[in-house]
């Protein structure tokens, strides 16, 4: 039995669209400014929940729902002494989430209000939200 080559395209289109959506995966990160923890879930299983530092008295981090705007490998902050922050994220002006090397501090407020993860977990919610896209992950913060 031959297919008709506008049968076997049909075929090879619905192949391709099926393997892009496979592929696709929607990321969100909720994080808890009380408990000072972030969770992070893909296509709605939660994968990780790590410790957190967000911002210390006087210094808060905003609280409703972004995207991420841009982001960074290596970045040093301009604001406060050059200050390394790894993988950052940027979801609110200059406001990220980021890899810390003041790890102990994680689980309370510490921050000039970024969103501070150990090094090791900045790097796989980076790869996380890179392989998504910015499109299909949403950052919450309450």
């Amino acid at each position: 039995m031959r297919f008709s080559i506008a049968r076997r395209l049909v075929v090879a289109v619905a192949m391709v669209l099926s393997a892009w959506t496979a592929a696709r995966a929607d990321v969100l990160v909720q994080i808890d400014k009380s408990s000072q923890r972030m969770s992070v879930s893909v296509d709605g299983a939660i994968r990780y929940d790590w410790p957190v530092s967000t911002g210390r008295r006087g210094y808060g981090t905003p609280s409703g729902v972004f995207h991420p705007q841009m982001m960074a490998r290596r970045w040093f902050s301009r604001k406060y002494h050059h200050s390394p922050m790894p993988h950052s994220i940027f979801f609110y002006h200059g406001f990220a989430i980021h890899g810390t090397t003041d790890i102990s501090r994680l689980g309370g407020r510490a921050s000039h209000g970024c969103v501070r993860l150990h090094p090791s977990h900045a790097a796989v919610l980076f790869s996380l939200v890179r392989r998504a896209g910015v499109r299909n992950t949403r950052i919450e913060i309450n």
